[in-house]
Formats: C-alpha cells, sequence, structure tokens
C-alpha cells in the first residue's frame, strides 16, 4: 500500500513509518516539524520507498497520485508545561491538529476512498473514575481545564472519525494510545521518562513529586507500534486500547531507573501541585486488544528501559 503518514517526524510517527516500510508499503511522511524532529527521519532519506511532505495538516492537503490508506498521528502530546513542546504551551495548534488536521485527514481518505487509523490518546479517559480504563468508558474530563486542549481535541477527532465512518462510509479505525516510552523520545519532553533517565546518568537524584504513588502503566515502542500495525490490517472500526497493562507507581519507577543504570544519586521528594486533572491512576483494559488483534505487550519495563538507556546516553554526548 502507498501509506499517508502526519506527525510523521515526531517520536510514533517516526517508528510507524519504519514499520510501514520494513512490511513492504510505501510511506509518504508529513510534518510541519512543530515537535517532531527531522533527525527521526534521517536514516529513511535514501529509502526509495519513502518521500516526505514538509507541511501544517490544519491546512488542506493534497497528496499526488494513489493513498490507499491514511494514519494521523499529528500532535503536540506532552502535557508538561515545563516543556516548549507541551501541549498547554501550543494550546491552539494541538486544538488545530485535533479538530481541522482530522477533518483534513479524513478528507483525503475520503477522496482517495482509503482507509483511515487515528491515533487518539488515554486522556480522552481523563481522571478516570473507572479503573482500568476499557474502551466502552466514557471518561471523566473537564473541558475547559488546561488539559483540556488535548483532551477535547482527541475527543472531538475520534467523534469526527466515527461521523465519516457512519455517514460517508470511511473505513475508520480508532487507537487508544497508552503511556509510551523508547528511543526517539524528545530529551526536552518533560515527561516521567525522560526526565528520570537524564538525571540517572548524570548521576543527580530523581525527582519525584508528592508522595510518588500516582501510577503509571509504561508500554515500549515496539509492542505499541506492533498493535498499531495489527489494528490497520484488521477491519474494526470502534477503538481499540494499546499499552501495558502492567501498573507501577512512579515511586518504584524511579528505583526501577537507578537500579537499572546504576545511579547512586537516590530520590528526592518535592511536592507540587497537579497539572489541572493530571490522571492519578492510568492502566488500560487490554482485552479488546488480545481478543480481535490477538496482541499484548511482550516486553518488560527493564528490557524496554535498557532498550532506551543508549539512545538518551548518545543525545546526551556520553557515548
Amino acid at each position: 500500500m502507498r501509506i499517508l503518514v502526519t506527525g510523521a517526524a515526531g517520536f510514533l510517527g517516526s517508528h510507524l513509518c519504519e514499520r510501514l516500510l520494513n512490511e513492504g508499503h510505501s510511506v509518504v511522511g508529513m510534518d510541519n516539524f512543530i515537535t517532531g524532529s527531522p533527525e527521526n527521519l534521517a536514516h529513511l532519506a535514501n529509502n526509495p520507498h519513502f518521500e516526505f511532505i514538509r507541511h501544517d495538516v490544519a491546512n488542506f492537503i493534497f497528496v499526488p497520485g494513489k493513498v490507499d490508506a491514511v494514519l494521523h498521528f499529528a500532535s503536540p502530546a506532552s502535557p508538561n508545561p515545563s516543556s516548549p513542546y507541551g501541549y498547554t504551551n501550543l494550546p491552539i495548534q494541538t486544538m488545530k491538529a485535533g479538530a481541522l488536521g482530522t477533518h483534513n485527514t479524513l478528507g483525503v481518505a475520503r477522496a482517495h476512498n482509503a482507509r483511515y487509523l487515528l491515533a487518539s490518546t488515554s486522556e480522552i479517559y481523563g481522571d478516570p473514575l473507572e479503573h482500568p480504563q476499557k474502551e466502552t468508558y466514557w471518561g471523566h474530563v473537564d473541558p475547559i481545564g488546561i488539559r483540556s486542549v488535548y483532551d477535547e481535541a482527541k475527543r472531538f477527532a475520534e467523534a469526527l472519525t466515527m461521523a465519516y465512518h457512519r455517514y460517508h462510509g470511511i473505513d475508520t479505525r480508532i487507537v487508544r494510545i497508552f503511556n509510551t516510552y523508547g528511543p526517539r523520545m524528545r530529551l526536552d519532553d518533560g515527561r516521567v521518562v525522560p526526565n528520570f533517565i537524564q538525571q540517572a546518568l548524570r548521576g543527580e537524584p530523581l525527582t519525584v513529586y508528592g508522595d510518588g504513588s500516582q501510577t503509571r502503566s509504561f508500554c515500549y515502542v515496539d509492542d505499541l507500534i506492533e498493535g498499531i500495525y495489527r489494528l490497520l490490517m484488521s477491519d474494526e472500526h470502534l477503538p481499540v486500547n494499546i499499552g501495558n497493562p502492567a501498573e507501577i507507581t512512579i515511586l518504584e519507577f524511579a528505583e526501577t531507573i537507578n537500579r537499572l543504570v546504576g545511579n547512586k544519586g537516590g530520590i528526592i521528594m518535592k511536592q507540587h501541585s497537579r497539572l489541572g486533572d493530571d490522571p492519578q491512576r492510568r492502566r488500560p483494559d487490554i482485552t479488546r486488544a488480545k481478543e480481535i488483534l490477538k496482541w499484548q505487550p511482550t516486553i518488560s519495563l527493564e528490557e524496554g528501559i535498557m532498550r532506551t538507556i543508549p539512545y538518551f546516553k548518545k543525545k546526551m554526548g556520553l557515548e
């Protein structure tokens, strides 16, 4: 197939382009580099089956030639207000990517009679009252809170995708992505994985906010991409959670990073105000992914972190 991937220069988008090429498809990558990096695609530059278009998905999209599938991954994704790439610092761009970008990419799919896959997020569940979160859960979201620019953009994107499926008959899929980590994450992303790994590699104490009891479920990027590829090749139209259900507290995660890196710096606890409605617990129910896609994560947290550390060492100039 010839496949359009928006957000191609991002963390997930670049891994997705690589996987699609390895499967024998041709890929048209699209990005405006607002949060993505050209470095993430540099190794694909000489691949005859890869082409790149620099473009903002909030504007009308034209792709010459046939398009068999459209994967919409373009959006700022970091909730961290200290990062210049966080969606709280790019609020209008985030909402445009979710709303206008989804409309424009669905238009491409409709024009080419192509299948369509939307990258949605666990954030559509908000600060969940249900645990773990099933796809049938409607969510607990503040529509005007600080995080709403991302949460509501993705919720709107899902609604528009289903509207195109029901009204125009577009062959759509929706993946709800939970916390993912691995090589090509931005060092200045501001989220817990890059923060902890960098602090540990510098021999510094890891900063844990609050009492460290808040939980996350971390999925290694290769596992996630496998799930997304299986969903693309399936006939499933309703949302599917893709993530790792192995839940861990932030304090336990910090201790794990220190042990794997060999950091003697320890841990320091700091109080902070939560970012609006920052969820205290996050864990996917992946029953549907197991049943429909025959998918579940296979890479343990320790193995995934060990695969990720060399990338950070190289980017930090430590090797």
